[in-house]
């Protein structure tokens, strides 16, 4: 071949050659592009989704809500301002499609507001998030030691009753619960379960104002019975063994037949409690890595009740609890960091 025809000819060929790399390496990043685009960034898996979380009416149980919605933001999750309402509408609304779940459902107690939402066909029930809570009645030590008070059976005794009786009736005031929180139902239940009607009243209201009114008369040196729950901030005031005292009850008396024994062998009458996440079904089974972190979050009593006596002591404003979250989360940042690695991980094919 002539050498100048020759020349030519591979000069063809590699302009060629380069045309069909530039078009290669084109269709090469196009789709490593799209690829890109439409795979969900493994550090961000929530990345775009709005959550809506709600609790109860208690500015208490903002702390372990906030949490839970400071974890799901770094998942990249959009988590909304926590909404507070009544537990059967909490339950309601999240089976509904509402609102997207709630850390604070107390199993056993909430179980007739999880089924009347739905049950399993529109909800999950998942994680261990905090417990066991114990719950009961609880009376002054003074009063229960120089009358030998140790169990709610006592109470039947007109002569008892009335050394706890505030507004001259001759029956004991027990500091009750709020309706439509579950615990309320219970009380009513023992009532009758341990005939005490005629000689106990279950005084209702807000109960932060009822026990408000309960600290008092302790701290004037009257005689006090009250109902209260941990973790909460009552047992720091009022400590027991040291102020007060808890009531036996003679036998459960419980609609659903659950076992109401300590490990110790005390009986309170009320079912172990632990606090656990209900989601919305749907919802929950689009995002695995959010189930993941509820299956996985754990907070311990002893925490839950030292922010609760901060908001009890006047540390109770939105920022007061985002403060008091942001510090739990740089105290534990290990362990909360191991949460976010097992919630991505599950968010993987």
């Amino acid at each position: 071949m002539h050498q100048t025809e020759h020349f030519k000819t591979t000069y063809r060929t590699r302009r060629s050659f380069r045309r069909l790399s530039a078009l290669l390496l084109a269709a090469l990043t196009l789709s490593t592009g799209l690829a890109m685009a439409q795979a969900p960034d493994a550090a961000l898996p929530g990345k775009g989704i709005q959550v809506q979380a709600l609790q109860g009416p208690l500015a208490e149980e903002t702390f372990q809500t906030m949490l839970v919605n400071r974890a799901l933001e770094e998942l990249g999750y959009e988590a909304q301002p926590i909404k507070e309402v009544a537990y059967p509408t909490a339950h309601i609304a999240i089976g509904n499609g509402d609102a997207t779940f709630l850390a604070v459902h107390w199993d056993p107690l909430h179980h007739e507001y999880y089924d009347n939402a739905g049950g399993d066909a529109r909800l999950l029930r998942t994680g261990q998030y905090a417990g066991p809570a114990a719950q009961g009645y609880l009376v002054d030590k003074a009063t229960a030691e120089k009358y030998d008070i140790t169990n709610i059976d006592q109470l039947r005794d007109p002569a008892i009753a009335r050394l706890f009786d505030h507004d001259g009736d001759g029956k004991a005031d027990l500091t009750g619960c709020d309706p439509g929180w579950g615990c309320e139902a219970m009380i009513e239940h023992h009532m009758d379960g341990y005939k005490l009607r005629a000689t106990v009243t279950h005084v209702q209201g807000s109960y932060s104002a009822l026990i408000a009114d309960t600290i008092g008369r302790y701290q004037r040196g009257e005689p006090i019975l009250y109902y209260t729950w941990t973790p909460y901030w009552v047992s720091s005031v009022l400590v027991p063994g040291k102020d007060v005292v808890w009531l036996q009850v003679p036998f459960s008396s419980n609609p659903r037949k659950d076992n109401t024994r300590l490990a110790d062998g005390s009986d309170y009458g009320f079912s172990v409690n632990t606090t656990r996440f209900v989601v919305n079904r749907a919802w929950a089974e689009k995002n695995p890595a959010a189930v993941k972190l509820f299956e996985v979050m754990r907070l311990p009593i002893a925490d839950i009740n030292a922010q609760n006596e901060r908001v009890r002591s006047g540390q109770n404003s939105q920022a007061d609890i985002a403060r008091h979250t942001a510090g739990w989360i740089k105290a534990h940042r290990q362990v909360f960091d191991g949460w976010l690695a097992q919630a991505r991980a599950a968010a993987q094919p």
